[in-house]
């Protein structure tokens, strides 16, 4: 087997682990988190990763520990350099570079926590994702190790966003989310940045684990055949468009013409 089909067959292995996870309904974050590290490089060090948490959270005791550790002495800090690269998206990537976006960021911050016996809840406000210490009044940034109270909370809401105060802030943007919800995030956060950079094997198989959790679009879904059949696979193309034709039945009949439309190269 030759190095690109090596990857190929590596990266395959990764999506699968993935959507068996979340195919449970109830995926175990770090897990989810660590395929997609996987995914992105196959080489990544993902026992490594967790024995790395383990020793972050070790001596933690409450959650000012867990700030000072991370963001004194580990030196743990938001990526303003290179907001965009796709290693900010990799869990890895963010451990050994100390670097990284929000929500990878306070995936460092819960699972550390966790290790600590403390509990931090993701919270996915548009445009800069936060974390709650439960039970706490206020919420940390995970990008500055910052704690924020509601109104500062507010103002890296419209920082973030660029929405001004016309836009009523509602609190239920500060309210934790689940698992599935920070992967969709992630996922999403990554197709944008292989979309725009033109990078159809990583863009695919980002869309095939995004496809496994909630809230699919018919976008998406128009998407992954699209990079099938930019690659020549139009059978594969028109059968996803065909399958999830069933499943969103609101969009089904353009799903199908564009099935029909990837099936005619056939001829």
């Amino acid at each position: 087997m030759d190095d690109d089909a090596a990857r190929r067959a590596a990266v395959d292995g990764a999506v699968k682990r993935f959507l068996t996870l979340v195919g449970t309904g109830r995926p175990d974050l770090l897990e989810g988190v660590l395929e997609i590290a996987r995914a992105a490089d196959p080489d990544a060090d993902v026992d490594g990763a967790r024995a790395e948490l383990d020793r972050l959270a070790s001596g933690v005791g409450d959650y000012d520990d867990l700030v000072r550790r991370l963001y004194v002495e580990e030196g743990f800090h938001g990526d303003r350099e290179d907001y965009y690269d796709p290693r900010n998206s990799s869990l890895t990537q963010v451990l050994a570079r100390r670097a990284g976006i929000p929500i990878t960021l306070a995936v460092v911050c819960i699972e550390v926590g966790r290790r600590a016996g403390l509990g931090l809840e993701p919270v996915g406000m548009p445009g800069h994702f936060l974390v709650h210490p439960t039970g706490a009044l206020q919420h940390l940034d995970p990008f500055t190790g910052e704690m924020l109270d509601r109104e500062q909370c507010i103002r890296r809401f419209r920082e973030s966003t660029g929405l001004g105060p016309e836009v009523p802030f509602d609190d239920a943007l500060l309210a934790p989310i689940g698992a599935e919800a920070v992967l969709v995030r992630m996922l999403t956060n990554l197709r944008g940045i292989h979309r725009s950079r033109g990078d159809l094997a990583e863009l695919g198989w980002v869309l095939r684990m995004r496809l496994g959790l909630p809230g699919v679009s018919a976008v998406e879904v128009a998407e992954l055949a699209e990079v099938r059949g930019r690659r020549a696979a139009f059978r594969e193309a028109g059968e996803l468009l065909e399958e999830w034709a069933e499943v969103l039945p609101d969009d089904a009949a353009a799903l199908r013409r564009h099935a029909r439309g990837w099936r005619a190269h056939l001829n």
